[in-house]
């Protein structure tokens, strides 16, 4: 997809992966609507990149039929919607340990804001025999996220989603890609919103995930990869699963011994160590 005049919305834009996005997109020409929970932080980036912002909690059902609506009533269309939002806990023991409300925000934000959107733009999308749609999962969702089962679980499933996306709506002309980082500098592993150095190993900044994720719509590629080693850790866990889980539990040990524990705020301070 060309992204030049295309209309595109982006949830979770206020910071992080999603605001640096709006920022690539908006210099490829793109018309952006901004949204996030957070009302200054929409605007803030809205107004950055000369978009419109609106304020969506994406639990909503409603809220994100809404945001639709002011899409289409701002530029008459939308030609992609990136589904961006997202959030970590953690857990405070073993891995059935997070709260049902931890669980249950993991599964709307993570999975339930995907159906969502495609639930609202699909009928428009099939009728015209085009669109776009992004869910912006995690490479836990092709892996898994040490310490943080609810997390893990929730994006494997948005993933699951994406396929059945691509693969039930590929013949309406619908595109669909599902977008993987791995570890990210931005305010969830507790780095400053913007500018934030990657010289942790394995950590790449925001700006270099959101070119790929551009690069990765304008080829129209179903699974966009941030980081390269993603795909060969894929290929380990599927020609030897047995052997790929004893490698994560010996990672396991390792993060323990180096930063006491894997509750997330430990593991921050490992990874910016």
């Amino acid at each position: 997809m060309d992204l030049n005049i295309k209309v595109c919305v982006i949830t979770g834009a206020g910071s992080g992966i999603g605001a640096a996005l709006a920022r690539a997109m908006a210099a490829k020409g793109a018309k952006l609507v901004i949204s996030d929970i957070n009302e200054d932080a929409a605007a803030a980036v809205a107004d950055e990149v000369g978009g419109k912002p609106f304020t969506c909690d994406v639990r909503s059902e409603t809220e994100i039929q809404s945001l639709v609506n002011f899409a289409m009533s701002e530029h008459e269309t939308v030609d992609l919607f990136c589904s961006n939002a997202g959030l970590a806990f953690g857990e405070t023991d073993h891995s059935a340990s997070a709260s049902n409300e931890q669980w249950q925000i993991c599964w709307d934000i993570h999975v339930m804001a995907h159906v969502y959107a495609a639930r609202a733009l699909l009928p428009m999308m099939i009728e015209r025999r085009s669109g776009y749609l992004i869910n912006v999962a995690s490479a836990a969702g092709l892996l898994s996220q040490i310490g943080d089962a609810a997390y893990s679980t929730t994006k494997h499933a948005a993933v699951g989603l994406a396929e059945s996306l691509a693969i039930t709506h590929g013949a309406d002309g619908i595109n669909v890609s599902v977008v993987c980082p791995q570890y990210v500098a931005t305010p969830l592993l507790g780095y400053e919103e913007r500018g934030a150095s990657n010289d942790a190993a394995g950590v790449i900044s925001a700006e270099n995930v959101a070119d790929t994720i551009v690069r990765g719509i304008e080829d129209e590629r179903f699974m966009i990869l941030t980081h390269p080693e993603v795909h060969e850790f894929m290929q380990h866990k599927a020609a030897d699963t047995d052997r790929w889980i004893s490698g994560m539990q010996r990672l396991r040990e390792k993060i323990i011994d180096q930063a006491g524990s894997t509750r997330l705020e430990d593991m921050h301070r490992l990874f910016k160590s």
